[in-house]
């Protein structure tokens, strides 16, 4: 299972931080992701890590101002949100790509939780 929080309500500029407790998988198996989905859109790739978070890769519009990171000890995965905008508003999902690697796209994954929202005003 993954549990995806620290979802809120933030101005413009603020910053949040997202965390997505796993349990019941071999978490250095999977690289992990994160995904969001505004309303009215589809879900987007925001960050991917590899299962030793050695390599990281970002969507364009969030790089410089998010940050992906695991800490396999604690079997946590957390995306740092800095700088945020009002179109970084969606709910967010994190989510578990069997194999070392993990993809852009969420067919690339195996297993998601549930959301987060994050709210940035203006």
């Amino acid at each position: 299972q993954l549990q995806a929080s620290g979802g809120g309500l933030v101005q413009a500029g603020g910053s949040l931080r997202l965390s997505c407790a796993v349990s019941g998988l071999t978490f250095t198996g999977y690289a992990m992701g994160w995904f969001r989905q505004a309303p009215g859109k589809e879900r987007e790739f925001v960050a991917t890590i590899n299962w030793s978070g050695s390599s990281t890769k970002y969507l364009d519009a969030v790089k410089g101002r998010f940050t992906i990171s695991r800490d396999n000890a604690k079997i946590t995965m957390y995306l740092q949100m800095n700088s945020l905008k009002p179109e970084d508003t969606a709910v967010y999902y994190c989510a578990a790509s069997r194999g070392p690697i993990g993809g852009s796209t969420p067919a690339s994954y195996d297993y998601w939780g549930q959301g987060t929202l994050v709210t940035v005003s203006s």
